[in-house]
């Protein structure tokens, strides 16, 4: 069983909750989600007929207001007894009209019933784990599946919402519950009623684990960036075309173009999805090298953004850096500077580039052609784009981490299986291997981890 909260206020508690379950705003259908032990009064206080419909069967109703009397709206009602339910409870869903006025009138009917009352965000799913219905890493993929943009992000949230995130710790937290039951078998009876060679079984058992823990922490947070979007980062130097390069993958007009140098001075952001990943761009200042003398007399704010275009180098997961073609071959010292392996180098104004400067390496690599303006080599340069973010964050076979309190309890269950195994008395190798287990456990629930509840369910949507 995964442990059931109990901490400040416990969620599953005598009242029967219930949200919208879609959007709001104008739609064809708008579902409300009601649960809790009382939400078949959803049924005898509010819906006419009263009787009770087959589960999981659609029935017509008509719902009215129980203090008016008055028709809020003609809507399919389904019944899911407990256990078999989202929830774990009785739960009574009312699919009615999307419109706002509608769902207005909804929640105030529900509301008008005795112990109902809105539910929180996350409460449904919170229910969810509390009744044993999922793990943590199942609940989370609940709301990274709802929050996913790309295509990428619904594989990666799909997958752990089916369990296999769960099922990957739940295995390791196996193994080592089977290593400690030895281990404390070597502390309770003499070597004589032991299998011979049992505790150099368990530390290879421990050693086997860690190997694979380790290879599954070396995966360049690669789960972690795929929630949160691929950083690319436009430097170069000013005038080469950064900003329209920018407006030509998004699409819009996301960046001020002008012919002054200088006219970008913050960092411009826009979101994209590229071949299925979430991509987050950014565009910088222009880059220079600065004397001293001339960074005194230079414009501060300038300045600055080129202290921010450097900071986002440093942190981006790929930097596309743009020349200028009309003058290349030649290039801007302090763009150079920051070509290194997780780099591309593209080449602005194709169209007044001529074909013999064209398609000779430079930097070590063949740099990519470019006419913001004209839109020619854009698909050259996403399909690029697309085959570098697969090459760093591709299927790599097992399932990723996605979150960092996973890599911080695995960070920390790794820790106690190195002292484990280096511990010289055996009642010290059980208790890192039983501290090992209990980091696990708080990645998927199956220890007391309250503390953590409040933090992972208040991002949720209401409504889940």
């Amino acid at each position: 069983m995964f442990f059931k909260g109990g901490g400040s206020r416990k969620m599953t508690d005598d009242q029967t909750i219930f949200a919208p379950a879609s959007a709001a705003g104008k739609a064809g259908v708008a579902v409300f989600r009601v649960s809790g032990r009382e939400a078949l009064q959803v049924l005898a206080r509010l819906c006419v007929p009263a009787d009770r419909p087959e589960p999981r069967e659609a029935s017509l109703r008509e719902i009215k207001n129980p203090k008016t009397g008055e028709t809020v709206d003609r809507a399919l009602v389904l019944f899911f007894p407990a256990p078999n339910s989202f929830t774990g409870e009785d739960v009574v869903e009312i699919h009615g009209h999307g419109g706002r006025a509608v769902s207005n009138a909804l929640i105030e009917a529900l509301g008008a019933l005795p112990r109902f009352r809105l539910a929180e965000a996350g409460e449904f799913t919170r229910r969810a784990f509390e009744n044993g219905k999922m793990d943590l890493t199942e609940a989370e993929a609940i709301a990274d599946l709802v929050a996913a943009e790309t295509e990428a992000q619904r594989k990666q949230a799909f997958c752990q919402m089916e369990g296999a995130l769960g099922r990957l710790y739940e295995d390791w937290r196996l193994r080592l519950m089977r290593v400690l039951a030895w281990t404390e078998a070597a502390i309770d009876f003499s070597d004589d009623d032991l299998p011979e060679g049992m505790l150099e079984k368990q530390t290879a058992a421990l050693r086997d684990l860690r190997d694979e823990m380790a290879r599954h922490l070396d995966d360049n947070h690669r789960g972690e960036r795929l929630r949160e979007g691929f950083s690319i980062v436009i430097l170069g130097p000013p005038n080469a075309g950064k900003s329209s390069l920018l407006n030509a993958l998004a699409r819009r007009d996301a960046a001020i173009v002008s012919p002054l140098s200088g006219t970008t001075r913050d960092v411009i952001e826009v979101h994209l999805d590229i071949h299925g990943y979430p991509v987050i761009l950014s565009d910088t200042a222009g880059l220079r090298i600065l004397s001293p003398e001339a960074s005194a007399a230079r414009d501060a704010i300038e300045i600055e953004g080129i202290r921010r275009a450097r900071a986002r180098a440093a942190e981006a997961d790929l930097k596309m850096i743009v020349f200028d073609g009309a003058l290349w071959p030649d290039t801007d010292a302090a763009a150079e500077a920051l070509i290194d392996r997780d780099s591309l180098v593209v080449v602005n104004k194709s169209d007044i580039v001529g074909a013999k400067k064209q398609g000779a390496k430079k930097f070590g690599q063949t740099p990519l052609f470019i006419s913001a303006l004209t839109g020619g080599g854009i698909d050259d340069l996403l399909q690029k784009l697309g085959q570098e973010i697969e090459r760093r964050f591709g299927d790599a076979g097992a399932p990723p981490l996605t979150r960092a309190r996973h890599r911080a309890a695995l960070e920390k269950c790794a820790e106690h299986l190195d002292r484990a195994l280096q511990a010289a008395q055996v009642d010290m190798r059980a208790e890192d291997v039983r501290l090992a287990m209990r980091s696990l456990g708080r990645i998927t629930g199956r220890v007391d981890v309250e503390d953590l509840l409040d933090i992972i369910f208040r991002d949720f949507c209401i409504g889940k």
